[in-house]
């Protein structure tokens, strides 16, 4: 299969080592991969902050750049909960029919990275090794609004070597939200503190999630608190194997 990486603007600015081990997960299993150069923000920060109509153009291009695309796919559950759950409304807004056509039908080929291995292509065991105690982080928009349910614990569970803990009270969001994490700073924060009790309590080497926005709110706090504990998007744990380890 042939598969389109939509990189999110968030982790091609500052996490670009997410992109790379999804490609090598994909590659791995026989897939090719894409990057359309020409892609962008998918104007999610435009939408949750009020700011619609300047997303529009945003939704336009993301079209536009993985039309044809036969899956598209993407290291966070925000941004392809974007694409899935905020633009047909935002596109019927603007009264184009053939823009609201084209946003459902590229909605359907667009996945988040752990459901789209489960889920379309039917994979739980990825051929990884990671001997490490790890813990994961399901994140709201995974789990409340793509609903992507045990996959990513599924893939963990199959990684050769790897303790996996579940996360006492997992389902709580980390307190990051975007920009509630700045226009809400102290509710944020005390958001943040449980999560980081919920960490700490499963004695993990590494805190894992699908979505990096809320990695680096929780990983910063770890690293402030200096827990030992580092963060690690699950898709670098995925691509992670023993011939690495060795070399």
């Amino acid at each position: 299969m042939r598969v389109a990486l939509f990189i999110t603007c968030f982790n091609d600015t500052l996490f670009p080592d997410t992109g790379k081990a999804l490609v090598t997960v994909l590659e791995r299993l026989g897939h090719v991969v894409d990057f359309p150069a020409a892609q962008t923000c998918c104007g999610q920060a435009h939408i949750n902050t009020g700011y619609r109509r300047d997303a529009v153009p945003l939704m336009r291009r993301f079209v536009d750049v993985f039309a044809g695309a036969e899956a598209v796919v993407a290291p966070s559950a925000s941004c392809a909960g974007t694409i899935r759950d905020l633009y047909p409304a935002l596109a019927n807004e603007t009264g184009d029919a053939s823009l609201a056509a084209a946003v459902r039908e590229t909605g359907a080929r667009t996945w988040e990275f752990t459901e789209f291995l489960v889920r379309r292509l039917g994979v739980t065991d990825v051929g990884a090794y990671f001997p490490h105690r790890v813990t994961y982080h399901p994140t709201c928009h995974s789990l409340r609004v793509l609903r992507v349910g045990d996959a990513p614990e599924r893939l963990l569970r199959a990684v050769r070597g790897l303790d996996y803990v579940p996360l006492p009270q997992g389902d709580e969001c980390c307190g990051f939200g975007g920009t509630f994490a700045v226009k809400n700073a102290d509710t944020s924060v005390a958001m943040l503190g449980d999560k980081l009790r919920a960490v700490q309590a499963t004695k993990a080497e590494v805190c894992v999630a699908a979505d990096n926005s809320c990695l680096m709110h929780i990983g910063g706090a770890l690293h402030r608190q200096r827990a030992g504990i580092r963060i690690a998007h699950i898709a670098q744990v995925l691509a992670s194997t023993e011939s690495e380890r060795l070399a």
